[in-house]
């Protein structure tokens, strides 16, 4: 079995679809499916369950799956550790990331790496998780820093140990701006809430956002920020973000106290190139 064909199949494997998965390659989907075809044969066993609208994997399809990540890992890890002059890793590596203080984790990351490897080149975008999973899942970013719980049937996952608190950013003349924590069920039912686009269900566990009055919605805080200082509403965000000493906001956290959980994920099933694999343990290291 070709090492490269492997790889094809795991793409398909990942995107369920044979279009998908060519876009996310760059090869033609006639190429695809006939790079698959053959291996079919090869193998004398069908890989695939051909639906209507999506791919999904026969019994000897999960167990390729299985056995073709661990044969891609495995070949990857050889070439570096043959290959192993430090002076031949180079490259750029494209995150996009929510916006959070705990980007730190992976700036210093990148600092570390690039120290012995000079020729390295961090960029950094960002966006709110459905950006991210956009651009992640076309090929637009290598990696990316998502809030929460990451989808773990498509992305592989490294918890960063830092947690992000939430609160409320709000005027600094408002009646509210001298408290030190805000009750959301106390404090802010009669008031314009504006949130993340993404939000739903609860606001922080056990307190539904159906309660609220919802103004508004964003994607990036400091454009909320923005609509917080003219009086639109108040803004539940993440502490750090936006800096508030000598502007006309504040913030204020949640009681009881809630943080997120962050993650750096990559799609499974795809031989990394030899930097960013460098990176990612890097991460994995910060990380443990």
């Amino acid at each position: 079995m070709d090492l490269r064909v492997l790889s094809y199949f795991l793409a398909v494997a990942r995107e369920e679809s044979f279009s998908k998965a060519a876009s996310a390659i760059h090869i033609s989907q006639p190429t695809l499916s006939r790079q698959i075809g053959d291996l079919e044969a090869e193998l004398g066993k069908k890989l695939f369950v051909r639906g209507t609208r999506s791919l999904s994997l026969t019994d000897e399809g999960q167990l390729l799956k299985k056995r073709a990540q661990e044969l891609l890992s495995l070949a990857e890890k050889t070439e570096t550790e043959i290959r192993g002059d430090m002076h031949e890793i180079s490259g750029n590596i494209y995150i996009g990331a929510g916006e959070t203080y705990g980007i730190h984790t992976v700036t210093q990351a990148f600092k570390k790496l690039q120290e012995t490897y000079p020729d390295l080149y961090l960029h950094i975008s960002s966006g709110d998780g459905r950006d991210l999973s956009y651009q992640l899942d076309n090929g637009l970013i290598d990696l990316a820093v998502v809030f929460g719980e990451p989808d773990r049937s498509r992305y592989e996952c490294i918890t960063l140990p830092y947690q992000d608190r939430m609160g409320i950013y709000m005027r600094r003349d408002d009646p509210m701006a001298e408290k030190k924590q805000i009750l959301p069920e106390k404090d802010l039912l009669d008031k314009p809430l504006i949130v993340n686009r993404e939000s739903s269900g609860d606001l922080i566990p056990g307190v539904s956002l159906a309660r609220f009055r919802i103004a508004g919605t964003y994607n990036l805080l400091y454009n909320a920020s923005l609509m917080a200082e003219d009086s639109l509403g108040y803004v539940a965000g993440l502490e750090h973000i936006i800096h508030t000493e000598g502007t006309n906001l504040v913030f204020i956290p949640f009681a009881p106290e809630y943080r997120l959980r962050m993650s750096l994920i990559y799609k499974k099933f795809q031989v990394m190139p030899r930097h960013i694999a460098l990176f990612i343990e890097e991460i994995r290291e910060m990380a443990e």
